[in-house]
């Protein structure tokens, strides 16, 4: 099913990432948003991360500061295992034919993760690239960035950077460390040339895997929630383990399976495996030049 136009898809191929209205449905944006009401009310319950993933890490993520009165709860990895509607909006939703038109036909499931920015939130994303952390044999993935909430300039957007999916991929590791970020100079100049993506709850960003993006703090008094779903081709196959493993993990949900691998050139070191709860984390140990 062609749910993107013609213009759509070549200013994806042009650009790496495109917008997208109507995502989802009414319905299932408010199934979503109060599912996540629920795990943000859990959260007052918890002094830090819990639950647990397939891999034995913890599920949900706080950010430093989290209390029962003032819940931050910044990350959901792998949230299509504890909730229905979580897993049905990955299969079956609007956005996931958009995917196919843009790495399709056949396409796998390759992670999924929520990330929340509530009001007052410091949390910051540094720039990076997803190839970084999820290498295959090509890079037809596809991340499919849902607002579950109403994205704004000022509570923290993702910002971009059109056409770096068709440069270089920068290193990540720095001085022995997997920072799961770019090197100072080139985030000095990814800020000088990002957009902000910005739009109402429902609508979602496509973000080629290879493009170069980050986001701010959230500097209002309104939440910014995003539900993230990446897909894969079917013929692009992992070389690491999945950095947010699932049990859905390879489940084709357009097309067909088709047994075959594509590989194209490219050379990069194989990222860190993460061992706390999120790639936060990861990102915390490289300081801001």
């Amino acid at each position: 099913m062609q749910v993107l136009s013609d213009e759509q898809v070549a200013s994806f191929h042009r650009d790496g990432y495109v917008m997208m209205a109507d995502a989802v449905t009414p319905e299932d944006l408010a199934a979503l948003k109060e599912v996540f009401a629920d795990w943000i009310a859990d959260s007052r319950s918890h002094g830090g991360p819990w639950g647990t993933t397939v891999d034995g890490r913890a599920r949900f993520d706080v950010e430093p500061g989290h209390s029962a009165e003032s819940p931050a709860l910044r990350r959901v990895a792998s949230p299509v295992e504890v909730s229905d509607v979580y897993l049905d909006v990955m299969r079956n939703a609007r956005m996931v034919d958009a995917a196919a038109q843009l790495v399709g036909p056949n396409i796998e499931f390759n992670n999924a993760k929520v990330n929340s920015k509530q009001p007052g939130s410091a949390t910051a994303v540094r720039f990076h690239q997803d190839f970084l952390y999820e290498p295959h044999t090509n890079d037809d993935l596809v991340a499919v960035l849902i607002f579950l909430d109403d994205v704004t300039l000022e509570n923290g957007p993702l910002e971009v950077v059109p056409g770096s999916h068709l440069g270089q991929m920068y290193e990540h590791w720095h001085d022995g460390v997997f920072t799961g970020t770019v090197a100072p100079d080139v985030e000095a100049e990814a800020t000088g040339q990002a957009v902000a993506c910005h739009g109402p709850a429902g609508s979602a960003c496509l973000l080629h895997t290879r493009t170069l993006h980050g986001s701010g703090p959230n500097m209002s008094d309104t939440a910014r929630t995003l539900y993230i779903c990446t897909y894969r081709s079917e013929d692009s196959q992992q070389l690491q383990a999945n950095h947010i493993p699932s049990v859905f993990d390879g489940e084709v949900v357009r097309g067909v399976a088709t047994n075959r691998v594509r590989c194209s050139a490219s050379e990069m070191e194989f990222p860190e495996i993460p061992t706390g709860a999120s790639f936060f984390e990861q990102q915390a140990q490289h300081p801001v030049a």
